[in-house]
């Protein structure tokens, strides 16, 4: 992992999540339902949602980072897991902040196919390392990055909460 930093103002974010609607929407593709992957995945799920026009919008929790750069084994959805009868025959359109290892992106796709019609990824940024090579990215980098919504210290810190830096 590189030493630079990435640095993603709120502006900037706006500017990418409406470059990342607009490859969508070139590309032809209507999904049915964006899932976001939480906690950074719920921004850009948000903001395709609302470029897309898409009402159906879909939220699964995992948890696989511990800390900059320290991860788990695997990532682990979390309760409560979507129920796949209501993606059935869907086109699901999979959203998160960034495709790192892209170990997340994995578990989320392979939860979704076999029980949707079609399922693509999007997201913000994409690592070279990733495992998944989504079909809609903003910009690929090597750099760890500093997202808007996690760059500041929480304003409270709750015992047994893991911490995103």
């Amino acid at each position: 992992m590189s030493d630079v930093r990435e640095n993603l103002t709120w502006p900037l974010f706006g500017q990418a999540t409406r470059e990342l609607a607009m490859q969508v929407a070139e590309d032809g593709y209507e999904p049915d339902i964006i899932l976001s992957i939480a906690r950074g995945g719920v921004f850009a799920a948000g903001a395709l949602a609302y470029a897309l026009d898409v009402k159906n919008l879909h939220l699964v929790n995992v948890e696989f980072y511990t800390g900059i750069g320290t991860t788990l084994d695997m990532p682990v959805m979390l309760a409560p897991v979507p129920d796949v009868v209501d993606f059935s025959n869907k086109k699901v359109l999979i959203a998160d902040d960034v495709a790192d290892t892209g170990k997340t992106l994995l578990l989320v796709r392979d939860f979704c196919e076999g029980n949707v019609a079609e399922v693509r990824c999007a997201v913000v940024y994409e690592k070279p390392q990733s495992l998944v090579k989504c079909e809609y990215v903003w910009k690929h980098t090597d750099d760890w990055i500093n997202f808007p919504w996690s760059v500041e210290p929480p304003v409270v810190t709750r015992q047994g909460q893991i911490l995103d830096a």
